[in-house]
């Protein structure tokens, strides 16, 4: 009885970052059985976390801008616009990958920099500022590309980010041997970390959770990578957008939770004012940020324009409004201050799903529109009722 009342209290107490896992959970449930299976096949499920992966990278730099209690519109076309110009790098110019790739990343940053400094230096909101953004590069990427329409990428290592695999090194059973190897290393790496975290807060005398509990947690999660492992390992392995995109997590997530930097970020976003007297620099977190943002961008209009071998005209259209919904849906409060990398991953994960669910049971696009608005809509009216009761 006691075990049952700690997970209660524990679940009610930490409601806003368990409640996206338990939306996942009930989303994936759902679609499977409605789908006699084929949601959670393996090749569903690879294909869903390829698509998933420039947004869920979005996402994350989304959630930091978020975080301290900003906005960044232009991170849609900015992505389509720096797709289009590695397009061009490679085909026109013929610039290796691996000059064009460090390049973009580089002109992403300079980018997202200039965003910061409207907001923090000059004073202009991020709202009206990355507005402004939106419009120059969706203006700049139909300039880039008026003359085909569409820039074709040749480069087999290049389109490979988008579309191809890790090395399987074999096969056992029909899965790949180092897809199993990788999930069996997130697990550990997960395992590992958790107890570090564990005894961390017991030497510091923090509470923690009962033993039970914990390991509940461990086995509980561990089960769910090893599951989505076996899945993925039985259609090809794990690809390089899905092998990118933990990367991103993982370095942020390292970022945010560990570092000095992180704690200052998350301090400008509960209380900017608060932060300033204390010593912290908001205008240069300000720029940190965004600038991560701009790199974020190009690194997702990378993975895009991979996936679609090509840039195209329409490339980056509503990338912002999906990262924003992958971020509040993931966890982050629109008051600022709180939010997690991991959380926009799951959210980006939650709105892919909903969209390859409807997909396999032929909704229409109009009530797919719909239906994903109200989820977004929920998720905020959500963030707003836990932020009300804990006041």
């Amino acid at each position: 009885m006691n075990f049952y009342n700690e997970a209660k209290s524990l679940l009610k107490v930490n409601i806003r970052e368990y409640g996206m896992y338990i939306a996942l959970f009930v989303i994936m449930l759902t679609f499977s059985i409605m789908t006699d299976g084929l949601f959670m096949s393996s090749r569903n499920i690879s294909n869903l976390l390829d698509m998933t992966g420039y947004t869920a990278v979005l996402a994350v730099g989304m959630t930091l801008v978020i975080v301290i209690r900003h906005i960044d519109l232009s991170v849609g076309f900015a992505a389509g616009f720096m797709g289009a110009i590695a397009a061009i790098m490679l085909s026109d110019w013929g610039v290796p990958v691996y000059i064009t790739i460090p390049v973009i990343l580089v002109l992403g940053i300079v980018i997202g920099m200039f965003n910061g400094v409207l907001v923090a230096s000059i004073g202009i909101p991020a709202f009206v500022s990355s507005l402004a953004a939106m419009l120059i590069f969706r203006g700049a990427l139909l300039l880039v590309t008026e003359k085909t329409g569409t820039i074709i990428v040749k480069n087999e290592h290049f389109n490979a980010l988008g579309n191809g695999f890790i090395p399987s090194l074999g096969e056992v059973g029909g899965l790949s041997v180092l897809s199993l190897i990788l999930g069996l290393v997130v697990i550990a790496l997960y395992i590992y970390f958790e107890f570090a975290n564990r005894r961390n807060k017991l030497k510091y005398e923090f509470e923690v959770v009962s033993g039970g509990i914990f390991a509940v947690k461990l086995v509980f999660v561990s089960a769910i990578i090893a599951y989505i492992t076996w899945i993925i390992a039985g259609y090809n392995g794990f690809s390089w957008t899905v092998v990118i995109m933990l990367a991103v997590v993982v370095i942020y997530h390292f970022l945010t939770t560990k570092t000095v930097l992180g704690r200052h970020i998350y301090a400008v976003g509960s209380n900017p004012e608060a932060a300033h007297l204390s010593g912290i620099s908001v205008k240069k977190i300000t720029y940190i940020v965004f600038g991560s943002m701009g790199m974020l961008s190009a690194l997702s209009g990378i993975l895009y324009t991979a996936r679609l071998q090509s840039a195209t005209t329409t490339a980056g259209t509503l990338f912002e409004l999906d990262a924003i919904a992958a971020a509040y849906v993931g966890g982050v409060s629109a008051a600022g201050g709180v939010g997690k990398v991991t959380g926009s991953i799951i959210g980006a994960i939650v709105m892919a799903s909903l969209t390859s669910g409807m997909n396999l049971l032929g909704v229409g696009i109009s009530y797919q529109y719909m239906i994903r608005g109200g989820v977004l809509a929920a998720a905020v009216i959500f963030d707003v009722m836990t932020r009300k009761k804990r006041a």
